[in-house]
C-alpha cells in the first residue's frame, strides 16, 4: 500500500486581510487515523465494565439496591458516549504551517492550540497497548508552559515517526534563530 505523501511546510499563500496578515484558512487540516475510533471505544468499554462491575458488586455483596440503578446508568451514559466517539476522533485535526503547528478538536467545546517551532521543548511518542496493536501513536508536544503541552492522538506510527523528527528539526532550527 503505498505511503501518502508527506505534508510540505510551506508559508500560508499570500491571501491577506485588510491589516496584512494572513487570513485564516479551514484548507490543510490533516485528521488522525480512523483506527482511533477502535482505540476510544476499547477505552471506553473497559471503563464502564469496571465502574458497572464495582456497582455490581456493591448491590450482591452489600445488598444496596440502589448501586443496581447506578451500574444501568453508568451503562447507559458510557454507550451514549461511545456512540459519539466517531464523531469525536473525526474532530481531531492538525495543521503544520510555516512558524507553528496548529491543533483542534472537540464538537462542542471546540478546542484549538497553536504550537510555535521554536517554543517545543519535547516531542515525545507514546502508545498505549490497544494503538500498538493497531499501529498508532500519540505525538505529544511539551513547550516551556506547563499548561501549553499537546498531543496529537492516533496517528499512524511511520507518519509519527516523521513527524516527530521533523519537528525536532523545525524546533531546532528556529530557537537557532532566536
Amino acid at each position: 500500500m503505498p505511503e501518502a505523501p508527506a505534508p510540505e511546510l510551506q508559508p500560508e499563500d499570500g491571501v491577506h486581510d485588510e491589516a496584512g496578515l494572513p487570513e485564516a484558512s479551514d484548507t490543510g487540516w490533516l485528521r488522525v487515523s480512523p483506527k482511533y475510533v477502535l482505540v476510544e471505544v476499547v477505552g471506553s468499554i473497559v471503563g464502564m465494565l469496571i465502574f458497572v462491575g464495582i456497582a455490581l458488586g456493591a448491590h450482591f455483596l452489600l445488598h444496596w439496591e440502589w448501586a443496581l440503578w447506578v451500574a444501568g446508568a453508568i451503562a447507559v451514559v458510557s454507550l451514549v458516549g461511545i456512540a459519539f466517539e466517531p464523531r469525536r476522533v473525526r474532530s481531531i485535526q492538525y495543521r503544520l504551517r510555516a512558524d507553528d503547528l496548529l491543533f483542534r478538536r472537540g464538537i462542542m467545546f471546540q478546542r484549538q492550540v497553536a504550537v510555535p517551532y521554536g517554543r517545543m521543548q519535547l516531542v515525545d511518542i507514546t502508545r498505549g497497548p490497544v494503538a500498538r496493536a493497531l499501529g498508532l501513536a500519540d505525538l505529544k508536544f511539551v513547550t516551556a508552559a506547563a499548561s501549553s503541552a499537546v498531543t496529537v492522538p492516533g496517528l499512524p506510527m511511520a507518519e509519527a515517526d516523521r513527524l516527530r523528527d521533523e519537528l525536532v528539526a523545525l524546533a531546532e532550527s528556529r530557537r537557532a534563530g532566536l
